[in-house]
């Protein structure tokens, strides 16, 4: 090795790290330069780049790559325990320094760059969002717009215009003009109404999270224009099940029903059972306004009280719902099964049904428990072979980690009267389990025919499985992580040996936010969670844009016609996924606000609940008997000196070395609760156990 090429290896080893300091053993032990001759390479190539400038040396005789002053963009990140980062485009993380910073989380901002992987806030590029809701407060003889939002940390100063101005205690929708002085100032677009009422708060989460309400008028006549009357020549163009035994299983209040199963017994023994889905893609055509309003939204949304849906009612509550006793347009998948429910033979295709039976979900499990009712020996022939379908997927590497879902009994106001967590029995796994085998066949026969739609679910990063580790070794339980497969099963019996404890729900949430997060993409690396080489959404077409596509897809396979190219799809499949996830944090959104509505109306009581989380402020607490949480203030527990010890996940007294770990049990009292911020203080009673 040449003092030349020694040379290129540590200018390039600094331009990689621009932003980190080395001393001559550490440069030596990275590029691998050991013995003397090495050595004496390496000390001179740092002292010849020193000298020409390339590189810097610190107070504590450290190298690094000399940075001249400049500037950088990047998206505002806050740190955990206070400060904050800078996000540039190319993934690297700077530290602010403790100058003033008149930015919010997510805008972004431009810094100016100095030494150690350190910057200073210059000014705000572009406020992320820059409309926000907020409730109008006084203080100090002065008024001001305090945000909805927790990650805007300061009030606003609001701009009077000439339009009404809004009392005390109004939600306001404002939008920040610029930021001067000590505040930013902002001007009132909307006012909402009073804060606290039900509809005022639902439509400022609608306003929040920018999401539609109402369709526009060229895309409502084009729903209201199309024919309901199938005519004969569609019918001849399908598949015909009309005479085949076919039934809807849907929630109690569902409105739209986008997914039926048929059945029947061949003399072979074998079963078949056919998934309808309804043939949105039919009435939906390229290029339509339909369409193009369908792919803005990408997704209906479900707040507490609401639908948004995707799609007009038209289409959603009519045309594409398989209503019983009417023949509606399906795109089908047909699974001929053997008695151990493995699929003999499968087909693909256009149909249309008539569903005999519609069943909500409570009716189908009092057949399912009791072995009466309609079409009971269906019922119970489909279970049974769900349940086949699911412990092979288990024994494959599926994993069973579920949260439980909140729900909430409103009366006539809004006003939240009971929330209870919503019970998944078989009625529900049967559908599921049906649904999750059209989904992976249908992925598996699009994956020959171009670039496809697929639902993506990637392997964890392994740095969070060993943290997810560390974590359940603290209640007492072991992870194997050797390899993927391993992985996946050691997920699955922690999740059989923590359920019904108290640490169920927190071990279950922890090692859900461990794993990454599923998205649509062109590019298939399969789905972890489920343990399937090839997945996607070909089952909800009425309220997810990506199953449209797919149903187009497979029609393409089906005709034998080229596939769209993968630039298109990767980039709907990218729109899609924000929209995705925008749906969802909306929707945690109004449930957030519900249940701490619901604890400023819960009478005074002690209630049980498990530590949900642990900072230096204070600890967390999660209810059993309906999930809202709260948080029991440090300050407030006075008995001891409590610290938090991070690497044992748990808060510890100074002085009485008592603990509280997450998943302990504990007894609170309801203190405070702030609707404006979506916060509650509990006061502790006592630690049970």
């Amino acid at each position: 090795m040449t003092q030349e090429k020694i040379e290129h290896r540590v200018r390039s080893f600094f331009s990689e790290r621009p932003y980190k300091s080395y001393n001559p053993a550490q440069v030596r032990k990275h590029l691998g330069a050991y013995g003397n001759e090495a050595s004496r390479y390496v000390d001179a190539a740092l002292y010849n780049l020193l000298e020409r400038g390339f590189l810097e040396q610190t107070d504590d005789f450290r190298y690094r790559k000399r940075i001249e002053r400049s500037f950088a963009e990047g998206k505002l990140e806050p740190v955990q325990g206070g400060g904050w980062n800078v996000v540039l485009d190319d993934g690297t993380s700077l530290e602010l320094n403790g100058g003033e910073v008149k930015a919010f989380a997510g805008d972004r901002v431009k810094v100016a760059l100095q030494s150690k992987g350190r910057a200073a806030f210059v000014e705000t590029v572009a406020f992320t969002r820059p409309e926000f809701i907020a409730v109008v407060v006084n203080g100090g003889g002065q008024t001001y717009l305090a945000p909805q939002d927790p990650r805007i940390k300061t009030e606003c100063v609001p701009l009077w215009g000439k339009g009404p101005r809004p009392r005390k205690g109004d939600k306001v929708q404002a939008r920040i003009v610029r930021w001067k002085g000590e505040k930013p100032e902002a001007e009132i677009v909307k006012i909402l109404g009073t804060a606290g009422d039900h509809e005022v708060e639902m439509h400022a989460i609608v306003l929040e999270f920018g999401l539609p309400t109402e369709f526009p008028a060229e895309v409502l006549a084009e729903a209201e224009a199309i024919p309901a009357a199938i005519t004969p020549e569609e019918i001849a163009r399908r598949a015909d099940f009309r005479r085949i035994l076919t039934f809807t299983i849907d929630p109690e209040d569902a409105k739209d029903f986008d997914d039926a199963l048929s059945f029947q017994i061949l003399p072979t023994g074998n079963f078949v059972v056919g998934v309808h889905i309804a043939d949105v893609s039919y009435y939906v055509k390229e290029g339509s306004a339909l369409d193009a309003e369908a792919y803005e939204r990408a997704t209906s949304v479900y707040l507490v009280d609401r639908t948004l849906p995707m799609l007009p009612e038209r289409l959603s509550n009519d045309l594409c719902s398989l209503r019983p006793n009417e023949d509606r347009l399906c795109f089908s998948a047909v699974f001929e099964l053997d008695k151990n429910g493995e699929l003999v033979r499968e087909w693909f295709g256009r149909t249309v049904i008539h569903s005999r039976r519609r069943f909500t979900y409570e009716e189908a499990q009092e057949i399912l428990e009791t072995g009466r009712g309609d079409h009971a020996q269906v019922l119970s022939t489909l279970n049974r072979l769900a349940y086949k379908l699911r412990e092979r997927r288990f024994a494959e590497g599926s994993i069973n980690f579920e949260t439980d879902e909140i729900k909430f009994k409103l009366d006539e106001t809004g006003r939240p009267i009971h929330a209870y967590k919503k019970t998944r029995k078989d009625a529900h796994k049967l559908i599921e389990d049906f649904m999750l085998l059209a989904n992976r066949r249908t992925a598996y026969f699009l994956s020959t025919g171009g670039a496809s739609v697929y639902r993506i679910h990637p392997a964890p990063d392994i740095d969070k499985l060993w943290a997810l580790r560390g974590f359940v070794k603290n209640f007492g339980y072991e992870l194997d992580l050797k390899d993927a497969q391993a992985t996946a099963r050691s997920l699955n019996r922690l999740s059989r040996a923590v359920e019904g404890k108290p640490e169920q729900n927190i071990v279950h949430s922890v090692a859900i936010r461990s794993m990454s997060k599923a998205v649509y993409s062109t590019e298939n690396v399969g789905h972890f969670a489920l343990g399937f080489a090839y997945y996607t959404h070909f089952t909800s077409p009425i309220r997810r844009y990506p199953d449209v596509w797919v149903h187009r897809l497979m029609e393409r396979k089906l005709l034998g016609r080229p596939f769209p190219g993968e630039e298109r799809l990767f980039e709907e499949c990218k729109h899609c996924s924000e929209r995705e996830k925008r749906a969802a944090d909306a929707e945690r959104a109004s449930i957030k606000y519900k249940q701490i509505e619901f604890l400023s109306y819960l009478e005074s009581g002690v209630y049980v609940g498990v530590v949900s989380g642990l900072t230096d402020w204070g600890m967390y607490v999660e209810l059993l008997e309906n999930r809202c949480e709260g948080m029991v203030p440090l300050r407030d527990m006075t008995d001891d000196m409590y610290y938090l010890d991070e690497n044992k996940y748990q808060m510890t007294g100074k002085r009485t070395k008592k603990t509280f770990r997450l998943g302990d049990m504990v007894e609170v009292e309801v203190k405070k609760v702030n609707l404006l911020r979506r916060q509650a203080d509990f006061r502790l009673v006592r630690k049970i156990g």
